[in-house]
């Protein structure tokens, strides 16, 4: 395939920055980058533009530099909070990546940062507080605190309550069937209806069965007529 030589006159990833001299496909050359303006040819003439765009990148790359720098002292106060679907226990379904992270952080504070420059080693696939490395610019790095929530709410097993002691030294309270005291301390009055107990219905029978059994013989007696 053949090779040509061209000036970039902007910064393209991968590939180089403003005034760089790199040798592409020619059908590459031909037809993207030179449409696009993104190089032209290496001549004697473009040549001179060279200086040119060597100062036009100096200002960008001085101008990304502080807009980074200050991004990295902005996020490193923020928490982005991103809602994921979980179960009760809490553990998610899916995970969270860069992409789901640089959408909230448009969504949520209005910054529009290239996933690319979010460093995740893994996805996040547990729900909590997360601390993530963002490689902002080649000389400025930051941190971004990102807070996994879960849209159902966890349950945690609850513990039953345990039985109260007694304390050391004293009985258990009970509570005593019949009457009770009076405020004055004296014996409570027997409410109204309460029938009386059985011992005293039994001695009042017994009384009066014995009275019953003692007046029969002397009846008897009456009715015997008197000898002559």
């Amino acid at each position: 395939m053949a090779k040509t030589e061209v000036i970039l006159t902007h910064n393209i990833v991968g590939l180089g920055a403003e005034s760089d001299q790199v040798r592409v496909a020619a059908g590459y050359a031909r037809n993207y980058l030179f449409p696009q303006q993104f190089a032209i040819p290496l001549t004697g003439a473009n040549k001179k533009q060279i200086e040119a765009l060597k100062k036009r990148r100096a200002e960008r790359e001085a101008h990304e530099f502080n807009t980074m720098s200050e991004l990295a002292k902005g996020v490193q106060k923020l928490i982005c909070v991103i809602k994921v679907k979980a179960g009760e226990d809490g553990k998610m379904f899916g995970a969270v990546t860069t992409g789901m992270i640089a959408d909230e952080l448009k969504h949520q504070f209005d910054i529009t940062l290239d996933k690319k420059k979010i460093y995740l080693e893994h996805p996040l696939k547990t729900v909590g507080e997360h601390e993530i490395e963002l490689h902002l610019h080649p000389e400025v790095k930051g941190t971004l605190k990102v807070r996994v929530e879960s849209l159902t709410p966890v349950t945690l097993p609850t513990e039953a309550p345990a039985e109260a002691k007694p304390e050391e030294g004293k009985r258990p309270r009970t509570e005593k069937r019949g009457h009770g005291r009076r405020p004055d301390g004296g014996p409570a009055e027997a409410p109204a209806g309460d029938k009386k107990p059985r011992a005293a219905r039994a001695d009042k029978g017994e009384k009066a069965d014995k009275g019953d059994r003692a007046d029969k013989p002397r009846q008897k007696a009456e009715k015997k007529p008197k000898a002559e």
